[in-house]
């Protein structure tokens, strides 16, 4: 039986989760990455190499990409090596799963229609890396309806899709969604404190609290690693950073208020200027005080 190939570009954290569920799956990977060293590891989980997005989209018909921001999904995309390089590419599409600015996602997607015939969906994720590994992230998409019907199967062995609208819905939905984690960072940091200075087990926190209002799964994903101070990167704090000052962004463009999600601006870029950019989302704990 032959494999169903598919393309993966960017293979940082969330590349190698992607990559590594792909292959469990069945697929024939084909993956870049700007950085070598992470394309020559990804083979040992048998990933095959590619020497630029170009060769990618030139070896399937179904490409994604994880990448750092939207300067970078440009050049996935548009740039001299990029998939636009590979020539005409009718019945291709291109996913992105990168959290990218949504007037850049929705050039990227024109510009790759008119120039290359490639379809385009936006879907990024949300879950963390291990959830693209376990294949349970939640995928924000927006696109046509065929573009949705073809890349369909392949989410589900990725975790859940919401067809949210046309190109750009996705990526719209992912700044709710950052919305309400990135905050919720800030808020269960200050919980903690709260509960470690009137003598709280703050580790049964998450169980006390799962069955009510306040009960959630990040409570229970980082309540534990802000105690232990477990800083290990399953998201960098600059991506944090970088994501809210793309929200900050949308919402002046809207002319939105959204005092809370400043507030968290302003606590990552702390954590930034601090030197801690390369630590953990959950390391905004540290900027409290402790008791």
């Amino acid at each position: 039986m032959t494999q169903r190939a598919v393309g993966f570009i960017g293979l940082g954290l969330m590349g190698q989760g992607f990559t590594r569920r792909l292959a469990e799956k069945g697929y024939r990977v084909v993956g870049f990455d700007i950085d070598a060293a992470k394309t020559r590891a990804a083979s040992d989980w048998g990933v095959t190499p590619a020497n630029s997005a170009a060769e990618v989209a030139r070896a399937c018909d179904v490409v994604l990409a994880s990448v750092i921001d939207t300067a970078a999904v440009e050049d996935v995309a548009l740039g001299p090596n990029g998939i636009a390089a590979a020539g005409r590419g009718e019945g291709k599409i291109f996913v992105d799963h990168s959290t990218t600015e949504l007037e850049a996602t929705k050039r990227i997607a024109s510009a790759l229609a008119n120039d290359c015939g490639m379809l385009f969906v936006d879907a990024p994720v949300s879950g963390g890396p291990g959830a693209a590994k376990a294949g349970t992230l939640a995928i924000m998409a927006g696109g046509v309806d065929a573009a949705i019907a073809r890349v369909q199967p392949l989410m589900r062995d990725l975790g859940k899709m919401t067809h949210m609208g046309p190109v750009g819905a996705g990526q719209a939905t992912k700044l709710v969604n950052q919305t309400l984690v990135l905050t919720n960072y800030c808020v269960l940091a200050e919980a903690l404190r709260l509960a470690q200075a009137y003598g709280v087990d703050a580790r049964k926190i998450p169980e006390a609290l799962a069955t009510g209002y306040a009960g959630s799964n990040l409570l229970a994903a980082v309540f534990g690693q802000m105690i232990d101070e477990d800083f290990a990167p399953r998201g960098f704090a600059r991506q944090v950073l970088k994501d809210l000052e793309m929200l900050q962004a949308a919402a002046r463009d809207r002319h939105l208020a959204m005092p809370m999600a400043s507030q968290a601006l302003t606590l990552y870029r702390l954590l930034v200027a601090a030197g801690k950019n390369e630590l953990d989302a959950t390391a905004v704990v540290t900027l409290y005080p402790k008791p």
